[in-house]
């Protein structure tokens, strides 16, 4: 009998490659049709509601144990107060990157897109079917939307080989980044829980996926109202 064992091994990130946390923000301020968000860029920027700042201590409380190299927000409110416990803990500043702010939804900026979504409206259903953007008028197309996350991730790549880095963004930005990396149907990844945790590994050539929508450490009854995007 052979004395020779092949053991199945853990997965190890490569050499040179940057492991990001995409955590998706907690859950925001509920639309109201007479009170739209107000808008930052152009988008709307509601800030976190009760469960939302529930989800982020639970974040916290999930990540204060991961060594941490660097924690990145966009420009919109929600991601910075989702990611703030986690960075008290962790003693970092956060750091912006602008291009992960949130899919542009055009006309249906401010808080519409949840009542549209809510309503099943026609344009939603043929969002879904076609899996564009911008079949909502004015909205972000995937090419766009595409060059802007990869570039986006690039950057954050080059800065930090061999780290481990956490990024608190959102629902259609993780679902796109997940498309990319697998070469999936562009919304296939729609959805991802509030507070949430996906994972992908960067290496020179590979978008390698970990996880998606690691939910275990947020209770479910503050995940199912939110909306799966904004």
């Amino acid at each position: 009998m052979s004395e020779v064992e092949y053991r199945q091994s853990r997965f190890s990130a490569p050499a040179g490659s940057t492991d990001i946390l995409l955590i998706r923000h907690g859950e925001s301020a509920p639309a109201r049709p007479d009170q739209p968000f107000r808008l930052v860029d152009g988008q709307g920027d509601p800030e976190l509601a009760p469960a939302g700042w529930e989800q982020a201590e639970l974040v916290a409380d999930r990540l204060a144990a991961v060594q941490l190299d660097a924690i990145y927000v966009t420009t919109l409110q929600r991601t910075a107060q989702t990611a703030a416990p986690l960075a008290a803990r962790v003693g970092l500043t956060t750091l912006v990157e602008p291009d992960l702010r949130e899919v542009h939804l055009g006309d249906w900026e401010g808080g519409l897109f949840r009542q549209k979504v809510s309503q099943n409206d026609p344009v939603i259903q043929q969002m879904l079917a076609e899996q564009r953007w911008d079949v909502i008028p004015g909205a972000e197309s995937t090419e766009a939307l595409t060059t802007r996350l990869r570039g986006a991730i690039e950057r954050l790549t080059a800065a930090h080989p061999d780290q481990h880095i956490a990024v608190f963004t959102h629902g259609g930005v993780i679902g796109h980044v997940m498309a990319m990396a697998t070469g999936s149907r562009p919304l296939a990844f729609l959805g991802a829980n509030n507070g949430s945790i996906s994972q992908i590994v960067i290496t020179e050539d590979r978008w390698i996926v970990r996880r998606f929508n690691d939910s275990a450490h947020i209770d479910d009854g503050l995940s199912k109202t939110a909306s799966p995007l904004s």
